[in-house]
């Protein structure tokens, strides 16, 4: 079991791997990942040749995955899992497609652990999966997508906070049931999908309901260089962005240093940027990487459902998020309220009357 970040990094370094190996090793890890993928999408769906994987798939198992499990340390490991945090559907998809499934779980210290679980006969990519058997889930105050605050029920769920009784009834309502602050849905087959965070749903100075995690996840996987990125626009005209670049960690610490990562560096280079430190793009100093990361939040834009969900202006960070500095918890979740305080100034600098949007010819320095 790891968080969704101990997935990401390993998926990161896997792909640095790869691209220093010879032509005909990729085209046959290509081959093989391709034939992982969608017979595990036809085993996840339970259509009709579900029953028997095809003759590829048994040569990519003996050529690729089996080799690939080995040297990741999981070759005697059954399943693995992922929970505490959201993870991405490009992560999700990435370990699929070397056979090794990442199943969700959800719950919370206050239900002793998990609540839904994913297993193998009951799986589906970005849900948390079922409940556990003598758990239930109710969505208190659906909207009209059928979202809502997701509530636990069940022996698993605690008595209450010690010695804070206001706390334990704003948790725990009059009929039991535990209200998780978090937002969900489910489907027609009673999967659990986790939709954002009451907390963190952003609410713009036009009364428009933003939440924030689609948008970051789609900003990251529409621009591979970037490590993480926070949306900002809480009683705002309009949304802007933090992001940091992948870079790489003290061995010791886990802190992040200047240098980039080596798929950072990879990445640079296909836009024609020699950077190979952070310090030489944050801010916009450099204008590949500056033109690439607009040109990204650009596509993003074009897919918002209103004009109020789009990105308007963006800053890079000097430095990637982390426990150390204090931008992340112990599992990696995102401290918005933290990183609100901590770069106060980049954020106000972005929503000055006086500066333009964004654009290649007028990047925004770091102050």
């Amino acid at each position: 079991m790891g968080v969704p970040r101990v997935w990401e990094k390993m998926q990161e370094k896997m792909k640095s791997v790869g691209a220093k190996s010879s032509a005909v090793r990729r085209k046959v890890a290509a081959w093989a990942k391709d034939v992982g993928l969608q017979t595990n999408l036809t085993k996840m769906n339970q259509n009709a040749e579900a029953g028997r994987a095809p003759f590829s798939y048994q040569v990519a198992k003996k050529l690729v995955f089996k080799k690939v499990r080995k040297a990741l340390g999981l070759d005697r490991c059954n399943k693995c899992y992922t929970g505490a945090a959201p993870i991405t559907k490009d992560t999700l998809e990435f370990f699929l497609s070397l056979d090794i499934p990442l199943y969700e779980l959800y719950g919370m210290s206050e239900t002793t652990g998990p609540h839904t679980i994913s297993t193998p006969e009951a799986f589906k990519l970005t849900s948390c999966g079922k409940e556990i058997p003598g758990c239930k889930t109710k969505l208190h105050s659906p909207d009209e997508e059928g979202n809502g605050e997701i509530c636990f029920w069940g022996r698993h769920i605690f008595m209450g906070y010690l010695n804070m009784l206001d706390k334990t009834e704003e948790a725990i309502d009059k009929d039991g049931w535990l209200h998780s602050g978090d937002l969900g849905k489910h489907d027609e087959s009673g999967f659990l999908f986790i939709t954002g965070r009451i907390k963190e749903l952003i609410i713009t100075a036009g009364g428009e309901n933003v939440p924030p995690i689609p948008i970051e996840d789609a900003v990251k996987k529409a621009v591979p260089l970037i490590s993480n990125a926070m949306l900002i626009g809480d009683k705002r005209k309009f949304l802007t962005m933090l992001l940091t670049i992948k870079c790489q960690v003290n061995a010791e610490t886990a802190d992040p240093v200047d240098e980039l990562s080596p798929e950072a560096v990879e990445l640079c280079r296909k836009l024609g940027s020699n950077a190979t430190r952070v310090s030489e793009i944050a801010g916009g100093r450099d204008r590949a990487v500056h033109a690439a990361i607009q040109e990204g939040i650009n596509e993003v834009n074009e897919k918002a459902t209103s004009n109020a969900q789009r990105v308007q202006k963006w800053i890079v960070l000097d430095r990637d998020f982390s426990v150390g500095g204090g931008e992340l918890g112990p599992t990696m979740k995102l401290k918005r309220p933290v990183v609100l305080k901590m770069y106060k100034d980049p954020i106000e600098n972005l929503y000055k009357e006086t500066s333009t949007p964004l654009t290649q010819d007028n990047p925004l320095p770091l102050k």
